[in-house]
């Protein structure tokens, strides 16, 4: 299957945007990001990464984070752990006192990662974080970077070319049992 950028990144942004209307992330919020071009392009992840492709989606994310003001991270491939790229003043922003050294490369760090850290301004790599959504482009698996209580996103888009899209949001934990009040009631009086 030949892949079109244009198309890649008209898709994308689609589904970036059914990710806001259910999420409804706030300016500063961070949205981690998994993205195997290989998959993309219909190989098995890790094998045929495309920095053609990555910048393809960069330009849905970009505008994503311009249209939302999240902090987006992308997740490395697991040759560096998976560790995240991330924008110097969002690590300080949210304390994230774990860097790493390391550059991510096409074949080591993934294709999506390594074009993502030429484009930022002050890119950093970070070990680890709680993120309040995320993107999985060609299954990565970056539930390890989500907060605990993920809640999985629809979008008519189900596919970036030939990889399979998981979106999702995520929650705070809903704790206290059946009696617990969890929204304020509509007419905003408080009951006994």
């Amino acid at each position: 299957m030949k892949i079109e950028p244009a198309r890649l990144t008209e898709d994308l942004t689609t589904a970036l945007r059914d990710l806001q209307k259910q999420a409804g992330f706030r300016p500063g919020q961070i949205v981690v990001v998994g993205t195997s071009t290989s998959e993309v392009k219909g190989e098995h992840i890790g094998t045929a990464g495309a920095m053609e492709i990555a910048g393809a989606l960069w330009e849905a994310f970009d505008l994503f984070r311009r249209e939302t003001g999240v902090h987006l991270v992308f997740q490395c491939c697991e040759h560096l752990n998976r560790a995240l790229v991330i924008e110097e003043e969002a690590a300080a922003e949210w304390r994230l006192d774990n860097q790493v050294s390391a550059i991510p490369m096409p074949k080591a760090g993934g294709s999506m990662a390594s074009f993502a850290y030429r484009q930022m301004n002050r890119p950093v790599l970070v070990e680890n974080l709680q993120a309040h959504g995320g993107v999985d482009i060609g299954d990565t698996l970056i539930g390890m970077h989500l907060r605990p209580v993920a809640v999985p996103v629809r979008s008519p888009i189900k596919a970036v070319g030939e990889a399979h899209l998981t979106l999702a949001r995520t929650r705070p934990k809903l704790i206290g049992g059946e009696r617990a009040v969890y929204k304020v009631p509509q007419d905003g009086t408080f009951c006994d």
